[in-house]
């Protein structure tokens, strides 16, 4: 019975941990919180941890996998204005995207 609660509780905490990843994602690709906001959070000696989805150093999250699993994840949880800016944003990558690269 014991493993079964520890299991659940297990659940539970991945599961707030994917959501916090998932917002935390949806602030990096709003540009609403930056790299560098972390960063300084981490030298004032106050950081929180900070989950993503993909890791900050490589990219920012603005590719269509990466928001692709956004939408879906806000749609899930109806926050359909999380997903409308997401759309928007990329529309708005896949557009300069094709610019830079013509054979897209």
């Amino acid at each position: 019975m014991e493993e079964n609660d520890d299991m659940e509780l297990n659940f539970y905490q991945d599961l707030a941990l994917y959501n916090e990843a998932m917002n935390n994602a949806y602030l990096i690709i709003t540009k609403e919180k930056t790299v560098d906001d972390i960063y300084h959070e981490i030298e004032s000696g106050t950081p929180e941890p900070f989950y993503l989805p993909f890791d900050p150093i490589d990219k920012d999250g603005r590719d269509s996998g990466t928001i692709d699993l956004l939408i879906s994840h806000f749609e899930e949880l109806e926050d359909y204005e999380k997903c409308a800016k997401l759309i928007k944003i990329k529309d708005i990558c896949s557009e300069t995207q094709t610019e830079l690269d013509p054979q897209l």
